[in-house]
């Protein structure tokens, strides 16, 4: 393999057409007879439907159905189903109430924006007039939004059959009788109450689905802007509208991000797919702004207390949490793995904290669902442990740098060292977390900020130092892994290399590009592997008849998984290739080397170059007796392990005494992603992980009040994190490669969103401290009139809040 593109920062193929305005969204697709589907949707958070009343809507121009929820049910359509089982800790089968796509009559909703009737017309503007024209007779019942609050006797009841609001409760770790010994006997304890606040994903296109039902062939297209376009198809046929997945073509065109808000399988795909045929016309429904705040899976939302020991020299003794996960009011997708199998099984980060137990209760909430959101619980489990951290050592009196350091795990590398295996079900593959550690605090000068920030306090400036150390788990869920907890998976990812008879190589993956660029990734390890131009490679997703079968695009697995089936494919391609060279060059196999495109016979210059033999593959009567002809391949790659990413993060920040205000100063981040194919792409996905973990500290929060009414559903009301917010990012990175796969790479694109967030509200409560407030804890986000009012009254954030 030579080594022309891999490691090198290749401009990103794709980019030309985005920034030319030539992307394809499903926005853009127009078919003949399309129509557009606008919802009537609930105003209130938790309702009885006593009537519905589409007479008017009916008569308006342009109209040509209406369903409700009576039409879905009639027509023996449940709804839409989570993909992922936690069951309680006593083995009770975790409570899993239906999702319906219309609430019927009779029926409750659940959450703002919950849809009662479809209207379906000629135009978005005649279906959006039409849905204002329905008549709703609402009887409407109280709400809670607490997770907390909601296991709390008395509090109303999202779905009957989930008592106490509880889809599971779930444990972790080692026995609790033990952790509550070692936490007695500790030396000191560090307690935190804290919220992580929920958030809104907020991706630039918001959802769009087209569905068409072709009468001549009976079969469905699906367009969809998804980051999953087989998973959905296996959802929506097998679970929801009963429909033969060979009669089901889903297509994702261009998406326009989606940090994990587009994995999910929602009930616009179904219900657009299902009214395709009953109206024999296409459907588009495109989602506005104002309805992607409502609707799509929100991300966080945790309320938690954890208590942390240390003997008298600082060692970690145990770690005792008990945490609230708001699911929201229905299951989505992959809800109940985030706070389980992504957080609680992170708990142990990079420490050798000997005794540690999770106890967790999944709560139902009349509030739009929680899912997966960029990072999808490593950043819950990396906040708390960073913020207890930090904040111990304040406590203690103590170097936040020397006391994550005499408390880390020492540097292995999966191959001579064993891999690290934790209280908390995983095993670590490789890490060198000093060497991260060593290199951000040397870009910082820690000595030297100390000294500043004496002076600075000393001029009337409250200056402030964050520290956070990460790890994180990517190739989400092997199934050896994952199965050993009990849960349902097997995320592989496939691949097909098809190398044509001109020698140019198609290259068919599983995973989903929504802007993370795998064209330009993909074709640089394909380029490389085969000695060939990037300019001969095309590669290919988003199409379910096009590509096999694929698990898609999240958890920063697209290279680990999708790359190493990848990788598999060609291996074979080489393989079979090898076998027609030495045919053509009269030799044996052994006596073959392949580099830069071509086999050569050792030792002689007597070679054959990969398109003499691609076109050999495809000739009649002239490819080797016993091999079939063609150069074609497939392969799935089933990870042997997750692969596990970390770094160390450092902020700097100054706060205003008079108003409390926050600037960030500075912000070093030194990460260890493994190999690194294309270091501006992996810039890039660090920038802007970065850029959503300090808007979650500083800017961000969906805030539902006691009714349930999203408060600040618009860009009016939501901070976003803008340039003049953040500083010029420095970055390093150190390598430590995955053992376990063939690239050696351990992903990237949630790194920077894992370990920034507690950085910077560490940086804040250093600065404060600094300034004599002993302030334990500000919820997030840390706006001017939060901070300020800590530094009046130094009062920290409780449960119940």
């Amino acid at each position: 393999m030579s080594n022309k593109y891999i490691g090198q920062s290749v401009k990103r193929l794709e980019d030309k057409r985005f920034i030319t305005g030539k992307g394809r969204y499903t926005d853009d697709i127009k078919l003949p007879g399309m129509t557009y589907a606008s919802f009537v949707r609930s105003p209130y958070a938790h309702a009885r439907v006593n009537r519905i009343d589409t007479s008017a809507a009916k008569d308006m121009p342009g109209v040509v159905a209406i369903f409700t929820g009576d039409d879905i049910a009639s027509a023996g359509i449940v709804g839409v189903p989570t993909g992922w089982q936690v069951n309680f800790r006593n083995g009770d089968t975790m409570k899993e109430p239906p999702h319906p796509l219309l609430v019927p009559t009779g029926s409750t909703v659940k959450h703002i924006g919950d849809p009662v009737a479809v209207i379906i017309a000629d135009s978005r503007e005649a279906a959006f007039d039409a849905s204002e024209a329905v008549e709703v007779d609402w009887e409407e019942l109280p709400a809670v939004v607490s997770a907390y609050k909601a296991t709390q006797e008395g509090a109303p009841q999202v779905h009957p059959d989930a008592p106490g609001n509880l889809a599971f409760d779930w444990e972790i770790g080692n026995p609790i009788d033990e952790v509550n010994e070692a936490i007695e006997q500790s030396a000191h304890v560090t307690t935190l109450e804290f919220v992580n606040q929920r958030l809104v994903p907020n991706a630039i296109e918001p959802r769009a689905y087209i569905g068409h039902y072709d009468e001549v062939s009976d079969k469905y297209t699906l367009y969809t802007s998804t980051q999953n376009p087989h998973l959905i198809r296996l959802l929506m046929c097998a679970f929801v509208l009963g429909i033969p997945e060979h009669k089901v073509r889903v297509l994702g065109p261009d998406v326009g991000g989606g940090f994990g808000s587009k994995i999910y399988h929602y009930t616009e795909e179904a219900l657009v797919t299902w009214a395709s045929k009953q109206i024999r016309r296409p459907i588009k429904w495109t989602e506005t702004r104002s309805e992607a705040f409502m609707l799509d899976a929100h991300g966080r939302d945790h309320i938690t207390k954890a208590e942390m020991g240390f003997d008298a020299e600082g060692n970690i003794k145990a770690l005792r949490i008990k945490t609230y996960a708001n699911l929201g009011a229905y299951l989505s997708t992959f809800a109940p793995a985030v706070p389980t199998y992504l957080h609680g099984t992170l708990l142990q980060g990079l420490y050798t904290t000997p005794k540690i137990h999770l106890d967790l209760y999944g709560v139902f909430t009349h509030t739009v669902a929680v899912d997966a959101y960029r990072g999808a619980g490593r950043p819950e489990a990396t906040y708390l442990l960073e913020r207890m951290l930090d904040l111990a050592a304040l406590e203690m009196g103590k170097n936040p740098v020397q006391l994550r350091k005499q408390n880390f795990i020492p540097s292995f590398d999966g191959v001579e060292q064993p891999g690290y295996q934790t209280q908390v079900a995983l095993q670590y593959d490789s890490g060198n977390y000093h060497g991260v550690l060593d290199r951000a605090v040397e870009m910082l000068g820690y000595d030297e900020f100390r000294q500043m920030q004496q002076e600075a306090n000393q001029n009337g400036k409250l200056l402030g130092v964050g520290f956070s150390t990460y790890i994180e788990a990517c190739g989400i869920a092997p199934s050896a892994v994952v199965g050993a907890l009990g849960a349902r998976a097997g995320l592989y990812e496939s691949a097909q290399v098809r190398v044509q008879p001109t020698g140019k190589v198609s290259v068919f993956t599983g995973a989903h590009s929504h802007g993370q660029g795998h064209v330009t990734t993909f074709a640089q390890v394909v380029a490389d592997k085969l000695g060939i131009a990037m300019e001969d490679i095309d590669i290919i997703h988003g199409d379910s008849d096009a590509v096999a079968f694929g698990m898609g695009t999240y958890g920063s697995r697209s290279l680990a998984v999708g790359g190493s089936a990848i990788v598999k494919s060609i291996d074979k391609v080489l393989e079979k290739g090898a076998k027609i060279a030495a045919h053509k060059l009269e030799c044996s196999v052994d006596d073959l080397e392949y580099a830069e495109g071509k086999w050569t016979v050792k030792g002689t210059d007597k070679s054959i170059s990969f398109g003499d033999v691609a076109l050999t593959a495809y000739v009649p009567h002239v490819y080797p007796q016993g091999l079939e002809p063609g150069l074609d391949f497939s392969s799935f790659y089933d990870p042997a392990n997750f692969t596990y990413p970390f770094g160390c993060h450092i902020a700097i920040v100054e706060v205003d005494k008079e108003t409390g205000r926050v600037k960030l100063k500075r912000f070093i981040a030194v990460d260890d992603v493994g190999n690194v194919i294309n270091p501006m792409i992996v810039d890039g996905q660090i920038h802007g992980g970065l850029a959503q973990g300090i808007g979650q500290a500083l800017l961000e929060e969906a805030i539902y009040d006691e009714n349930g009414q999203l408060t600040n559903g618009s860009y009016m009301d939501y901070a976003m994190p803008r340039a003049d917010d953040l500083p010029s990012f420095e970055l390093d990175r150190q390598v430590t490669p995955c053992p376990h796969n063939p690239l050696g790479v351990k992903g990237a694109g949630e790194a920077g969103c894992i370990g920034s967030t507690p950085a910077v509200v560490n940086a804040v409560i250093d600065a404060l401290w600094s300034g004599g407030h002993k302030v334990k804890d500000i919820r997030m986000p840390l706006t001017s009139e939060r901070v300020w009012r800590a530094m009046q009254e130094q009062n920290t954030q409780i449960l119940h809040s």
